[in-house]
């Protein structure tokens, strides 16, 4: 393994418990739509770590073309913002210890992110994290999100650093693809989905919370 100079967080899921909420919103947008709960699931894991469109894209092919997917996602964002509002978001186990950690080690730390960049720097101020990042990669920044390495390579790119001295830090399947195939240290700290075999494969370093990061780094 090279010397890791820098992390490449993701943040759905591994920084932020956006993810618990986007199940709620899922599976009650779905009851609209008459999906039921265990597709609306189903579907709901399959995007997690993809950008809007390839989201649509997942969506029609699993539901037919005429699925009005847009309409679909806009109602999960209504939902979503009526509990953001109201419930705010939780940090996942010890994000912020981690940052910190990793901080005073002296190692930089970038993101990479398949949501929109708005959203991301609003909900990373709020939680008290954005000032950890060096810079930030987005989900609209990119052509192709996740598991295409595009966004781990344009995070790499902003610090300046070859993808081999970078350590990615995902919670999901298209997310570990996306830094391995960038040619990242690939951490993984599953949340909704644990890995199989074949992705096992692709994971340098296997946590059950961030904390765990400290017994490698």
């Amino acid at each position: 393994m090279e010397k890791i100079e820098a992390f490449v967080f993701d943040m759905d899921g591994i920084l932020l418990d956006t993810e618990t909420i986007c199940e709620k919103t899922w599976i009650k947008a779905g009851k609209e739509f008459g999906i039921q709960d265990e597709k609306a699931m189903e579907l709901f894991k399959k995007c997690i770590g993809t950008n809007k469109n390839d989201t649509f894209n997942i969506l029609k092919t699993s539901l037919g073309a005429d699925f009005g997917a847009q309409k679909f996602m806009e109602q999960t964002s209504v939902f979503f913002s009526e509990i953001e509002k109201s419930e705010g978001i939780s940090l996942m186990p010890f994000a912020k210890q981690t940052l910190e950690y990793l901080k005073d080690k002296g190692y930089r730390i970038a993101l990479a992110s398949s949501t929109r960049g708005p959203v991301v720097t609003r909900q990373l101020e709020k939680a008290g994290l954005l000032s950890f990042f060096e810079s930030l990669s987005t989900g609209d920044q990119v052509s192709h999100s996740k598991p295409d390495p595009e966004i781990y390579k344009l995070a790499c790119k902003s610090l300046n650093l070859p993808p081999k001295k970078c350590a990615a830090v995902e919670d999901s399947p298209n997310g570990i693809k996306s830094a391995k195939s960038a040619g990242l240290f690939t951490i993984m700290v599953p949340d909704r989905i644990e890995p199989d075999e074949e992705l096992l494969r692709k994971v340098d370093f296997l946590c059950s919370n961030l904390s765990e990061i400290k017994l490698k780094f």
